[in-house]
């Protein structure tokens, strides 16, 4: 018998993790223009870095709904590392300047403190997200 090419059907889990993930991705771009347009210098910015990672966890359990919290955490931290020291080639510059929607989501410079920031951002997303795996099998 020959396996099906077809992906397996989306579990209530599935569905449910990825809505979760949905709406956590909504309230986490709301939470950071409220900062944004609520707090100015250094908080701002450094919240807003957190909850760039935080974002960037939302979606990759939105991408991956079965991933384990820890999983989504590292990949979500990897990525903000990854973006922020890409800062130090310049090409982010560039982009930057011609898009806002690049500015948004790669930055310009580099600023070694949001390394930290996000890391702070993917330990919550990661407390959080365990959290609510731990009630959602009781």
């Amino acid at each position: 018998m020959r396996p099906s090419a077809r992906p397996p059907a989306l579990t209530a889990h599935t569905r449910g993790v990825r809505a979760v993930a949905a709406v956590a991705a909504v309230v986490t771009v709301a939470a950071g223009l409220a900062v944004r347009a609520g707090a100015d210098g250094a908080f701002a910015k450094y919240a807003g870095s957190a909850l760039y990672t935080v974002l960037l966890c939302t979606l990759v359990a939105l991408c991956a709904p079965r991933a384990r919290p820890a999983a989504v955490a590292s990949t979500a931290l990897g990525l903000s590392w990854a973006v922020e020291f890409a800062q130090l080639t310049g090409v982010p510059a560039q982009w930057s300047a011609h898009s806002t929607a690049a500015r948004m989501v790669l930055g310009s410079t580099f600023n070694a403190p949001d390394l930290l920031w996000y890391a702070v951002g993917a330990a919550a997303a990661w407390a959080v997200q365990a959290g609510v795996r731990r009630l959602a099998k009781r």
